[in-house]
């Protein structure tokens, strides 16, 4: 109903997927989300960074998987019927976020987007696009773009799986 409202009154809005990651909300600009997916197996990568769980095949492209909670400092938790792996792209790659539940889509009004604080639950304000508010709650947004670190964007591109190597022709030595 408040979104009918809002449009009828020319406010544009937002659309973000809802998520969880421990107590609060989170949530991802919906056009940079390819799809939502239950937990999976995941190959587990020798010498990748703490919050890199792993790796999966999905639909025969080869995605890391990192965990959000471990990212953001929480203690783990054993995956549940809730949780999800956002899928989105970062630099042309697609990467798995593990969060513990994905709800929803979500319209925030931007007049009811505010800047990020300058430091937030230990989050550097660089993770963040804003804190939308919503009825009686507050949903941090946050951007895709830079959720990796500088140094963890490098030690991602070092594991990134080889191409795929085409067999030799018979008679080519090498």
């Amino acid at each position: 109903m408040e979104r009918l409202r809002n449009e009828r009154r020319g406010i544009e809005t937002r659309q973000y997927i809802s998520f969880t990651v421990g107590e609060e909300e989170y949530g991802l600009e919906l056009l940079r989300v390819r799809e939502v997916i239950r937990v999976r197996e995941v190959t587990w990568l020798p010498k990748a960074p703490s919050f890199v769980k792993g790796i999966i095949n999905l639909r025969g492209d080869v995605i890391p998987i990192f965990d959000l909670r471990d990212k953001f400092g929480l203690p783990a938790r054993e995956a549940d019927a809730d949780t999800r792996v956002i899928v989105v792209e970062v630099e042309g790659k697609l990467i798995g976020m593990v969060v513990d539940s994905a709800s929803q889509v979500v319209r925030i009004p931007v007049t009811q987007i505010a800047p990020p604080p300058p430091l937030f639950g230990g989050f550097s304000q660089e993770f963040l696009n804003g804190v939308g508010k919503l009825d009686d709650r507050l949903v941090i947004l946050l951007n895709v773009d830079r959720i990796l670190s500088g140094e963890e964007r490098i030690q991602l591109k070092a594991m990134a799986p080889l191409e795929p190597v085409e067999p030799a022709a018979a008679g080519d030595a090498r």
